[in-house]
């Protein structure tokens, strides 16, 4: 038999011959670890663009017409380019680095030994290895299983898990709840369904966020306006008695501020910056919108054990019931059955290692559904290990001094003879209790200041816990988290999802809680208008962070829940969680800042080349467009370009809200049309008219171009607010760069300025100060109408 016919063995697997046959012929899982874009998509999308071609052309008409100075803007095509493409590819090598730290590896027998690979490497034929938590990552056939069940959720819907035995296929991207095996590998790379769910689920992208499709909103409308403005431009600069460079230069220089050229650039880069910052953090952004997502967060929901408390537990100590002189060794022997021990059974045979040899002829592991596991004996009977509150009766004394302890925060485990075999469909019967065992969990030194910052940002924080209520409870009450102490019994919940809507929205902790429950109350909360993140790292939190807006794993959890979370917190600490949030609000609130610069330019430029073309179309002397190309450069410098890119990384706490079109547009169509109109009149006073000397021609440019930058750096300083040293000095160093322009005799020769009129100074100053008080006003007013405070607002 060849090696590619040869099939692996279970107990040995393939031999490294057979592997490397196999790879040879290309039977392996050859998925790419992430389905991000190339460096030369990421180039490729950043060089060429729409906006860069529409320069591009520009570009090489002012060239033609001999005025190179008039080309600065061509500098916009690299800028855009290189900044974007630098950002981005940081962002995927940040991305690229820590997604490979944080993937799933599976367990695979090669030559009879049982070793750690990745993904991609996997072969056909491979044998694999699974147990409670891992995700299946090819399909394939079950060789053997002990009690396995599987959850298919993810794939069908369907949230029952199915028992599993040998011969049953199983799918990739479905999970283990319960139990362990083995399976051969029968279908890798793209055949499997696991590819198709990566590549679904791990793209970096920046589409499906309100903020993206609000900006392609925004720029669709433009575009639009752009239509008919351009074409009058066009038509009034070349039908005119002008020569036709300088018809070329107004028409380009008309064209060039309609487009918000940064805007998107802007965008592209807060959200690289971002990434990078978190990478730095330990925090993997399986999907960029998430960044998004927790800036507009407003209720967390917290699993307690491994995310308020550490994984790991200690047997604090073992209560014997009864006289039952058997317990050390029944703790010992149900630890040593277990293949795959949770991290109570851990505990306990840390604090029982020595096997009594007992001999097991079933074992059922711990699932969050039964909330107990159990194994049979052969000559020692059937014994059961889990929830007292589930495992007896609601009068029974045991259970009582049970909820006493766990009321101080320890988990509390009942062991017990029980009256079935732990495998009959009606296990586990009566149950005789033996002892209890006290657990101790780790609270993590970080969980209080967490839920302290959650606080002050007015997120509510509910934990939702498979534990004991009581025990859930004093845990969060030591942590100081608010209603701590009116825990929930999940078990106790209404099962219409209206009232459980209501229950959850009203209650802070909630105990005894299924994989099902979870799902549900998150849900629940969503239906009342809340944006959910969910917190969690076992395999009972997989459902409810797929479910969730934003699911959050820790790295060390399972690998199902890292597989559906779109951020992975590879350094397991929740503390890490508020700067994910922070930097979330960071980049939305900074967007939306930024959005006011670039469209108000937008708005008045339109505006502006409408009424100068306009009265050329209706008989009137065509009016020249007032600025040159230059102009737009430097006016685009001094109050958007360069302040948008120091404001876009600030930081910003305000918690992101819907309505980002309406609020961006609300500012920027009045400032735009204030803007436009004081430009215009300024312009039409000073204008001398045909036949005028070329000193008389650029004083009236200089006097329009004065209005719109002091009026464009008004609306900057509005969009600063509420103002910190920094931002004073941002407004004060553009407001010097640009009033210097217009003073030194380089920049006034370079520029082609000449302010040395007085009375048109003062016209410009006049039609400015007029502006201010427009703008200001109906800014105000605005706000004050929709009964608002725009986060940018000072807060007097």
């Amino acid at each position: 038999m060849s090696a590619e016919q040869a099939v692996a063995a279970p107990e040995t697997g393939l031999t490294a011959a057979e592997v490397a046959q196999r790879v040879a012929d290309g039977k392996t899982n050859d998925v790419p670890t992430r389905a991000g874009r190339s460096v030369w998509d990421i180039v490729r999308a950043n060089v060429f663009t729409r906006i860069n071609a529409i320069f591009g052309v520009l570009f090489l008409i002012v060239m033609s017409t001999g005025y190179f100075l008039d080309g600065l803007f061509g500098g916009l095509i690299v800028a855009n380019s290189v900044i974007g493409v630098i950002q981005e590819v940081r962002a995927k090598r940040t991305l690229d680095r820590l997604a490979i730290v944080g993937q799933t590896k599976p367990r695979v027998r090669r030559d009879g030994v049982v070793r750690e690979i990745a993904p991609n490497e996997v072969v056909l034929d491979d044998v694999i290895e699974i147990g409670a938590g891992d995700q299946i990552v090819v399909d394939g056939e079950l060789l053997h299983g002990e009690a396995l069940e599987i959850d298919e959720s993810l794939l069908t819907g369907e949230s029952d898990p199915v028992v599993a035995g040998p011969g049953d296929p199983v799918l990739s991207g479905s999970f283990v709840v319960a139990g362990g095996g083995a399976y051969r590998a029968t279908k890798v790379g793209r055949e499997a369904y696991a590819a198709k769910l990566a590549e679904e689920a791990s793209k970096f992208t920046l589409v499906d966020s309100e903020l993206r499709n609000g900006i392609n909103k925004i720029l669709k409308f433009i575009t639009y306006l752009l239509v008919p403005a351009g074409a009058l431009s066009i038509y009034n600069q070349l039908s005119g008695d002008q020569a036709l460079p300088e018809a070329l230069r107004g028409m380009v220089a008309a064209l060039v501020p309609m487009v918000p050229e940064g805007l998107i650039l802007i965008t592209s880069i807060a959200f690289a910056v971002g990434v990078t910052r978190l990478g730095k953090r330990q925090c993997l952004v399986n999907e960029l919108p998430a960044i998004e997502g927790l800036a507009r967060v407003d209720v967390v929901c917290a699993d307690k054990t491994g995310t308020l408390t550490e994984n790991a537990m200690r047997l604090a100590e073992t209560r014997v019931l009864n006289g039952d002189k058997s317990v050390s060794e029944a703790l010992a022997a149900l630890a040593a059955a277990e293949p795959r021990p949770n991290a109570s059974l851990l505990a306990i045979a840390e604090a029982y290692p020595d096997d009594p040899g007992w001999g097991s002829t079933d074992v059922v592991p711990f699932s969050s559904a039964r909330k107990w596991s159990g194994v049979s004996f052969a000559d020692n009977g059937d014994w059961v290990l889990g929830a007292p509150d589930v495992l007896l009766t609601d009068d029974s004394a045991e259970r009582a001094d049970a909820e006493r302890i766990g009321s101080a925060g320890l988990r509390v485990l009942l062991l017990g003879r029980c009256a079935l075999p732990v495998s009959s469909p009606d296990a586990p019967g009566e149950v005789t209790p033996v002892a209890l065992v006290v657990l101790e969990q780790k609270i993590r030194p970080d969980a209080k200041s967490t839920l302290e910052y959650f606080a002050e940002q007015n997120v509510t924080v509910k934990v939702i816990s498979g534990d004991n209520a009581l025990s859930v409870s004093a845990v969060a009450g030591s942590l100081g988290l608010a209603n701590a102490r009116d825990a929930v019994d999940a078990r106790t919940l209404p099962t219409d999802p209206d009232q459980l809507a209501e229950t959850v929205a009203a209650g802070t902790v909630f105990g005894r809680v299924t994989p099902a429950q979870k799902r549900a109350m998150v849900g629940g909360l969503q239906s009342k208008g809340h944006t959910v993140a969910m917190t969690g790292d076992g395999v009972n939190d997989v459902l409810a962070l797929k479910d969730a807006d934003i699911g959050v794993a820790m790295g060390a959890g399972s690998p199902a829940t890292r597989a559906v979370a779109q951020i992975v917190l590879l350094d397991n600490k929740f503390a890490t969680l508020p700067h994910v949030v922070a930097e979330g609000r960071r980049v939305i609130g900074n967007i939306e800042r930024v959005a006011n610069l670039f469209l108000t330019k937008t708005v008045y430029s339109v505006l502006l080349a409408l009424m100068v073309g306009i009265p050329g179309l209706i008989g009137f002397d065509a009016l020249p467009y007032p600025f040159l190309p230059r102009h737009v450069t430097i006016t685009g410098w001094f109050t958007i370009g360069l302040p948008a890119f120091v404001l876009s990384l600030a930081p910003n706490n305000e918690r992101a809200r819907s309505g980002f079109v309406p609020r961006v547009m609300r500012m920027a169509i009045p400032a735009g049309v204030v803007i436009a109109v004081a430009c215009f009149v300024s312009y039409v006073l000073t204008y001398p008219g045909a036949g005028a000397s070329q000193t008389e021609i650029v004083q009236a440019s200089t006097t329009a171009l004065i209005t719109v930058i002091a009026l464009a750096l008004w609306v900057l300083a509005i969009v600063a607010r509420p103002y910190t040293w920094w931002k004073v000095a941002l407004v004060a160093v553009m407001a010097c760069a640009s009033a210097l322009m217009f003073l030194l005799p380089l920049t006034q020769r370079l520029f082609l300025l000449d302010p040395s009129n007085g009375a048109y100074t003062a016209v410009a100053a006049a039609c400015a100060g007029g502006g201010v008080v427009l703008i200001e006003a109906s800014w105000w007013i605005g706000a004050k109408l929709r009964g608002e405070k725009p986060a940018f607002l000072p807060d007097n």
